[in-house]
């Protein structure tokens, strides 16, 4: 991925999580977004994507899915307790390594889309 697109996702998603912070911590924040790994590198993205994502405060689900249709493209489904809660993953050791070793074998991103969720099977409101 080139280093201007890494640099404008990073800042949308900053964006989209202060954003959500500014209408209050009490409501859940989701994310759900359509990564491009790089042509036969698909499993192994989401290996990292699985083993980074296990310790992180305020994660009410992460879903990583393969997508039916392209064998390339991954579907994540985030749900945070909030906004911050998110954006202070972003800090944790874990996530960062899991970020460096993902960045090269992620082609780009089709689809960042901002949520709020407010239930479902298997999610609880915060």
């Amino acid at each position: 991925m080139k280093r201007r697109t890494l640099l404008t996702l990073a800042a949308a998603a900053t964006v989209l999580t202060e954003n959500a912070q500014a209408q209050g911590d009490k409501q859940m924040f989701g994310l759900i977004g359509k990564i491009l790994a790089v042509p036969g590198k698909r499993d192994e993205l989401i290996g990292y994507l699985r083993a980074g994502s296990s310790e992180m405060p305020g994660c009410l689900s992460y879903i990583v899915a393969k997508d039916a249709a392209d064998e390339n493209a991954i579907w994540v489904t985030e749900a945070w307790d909030n906004a911050a809660s998110h954006q202070n993953s972003l800090a944790i050791p874990a996530v960062r390594e899991t970020i460096a070793k993902a960045r090269p074998l992620i082609a780009g991103f089709d689809t960042i889309a901002k949520t709020v969720p407010v239930g479902g099977t298997g999610l609880k409101p915060a």
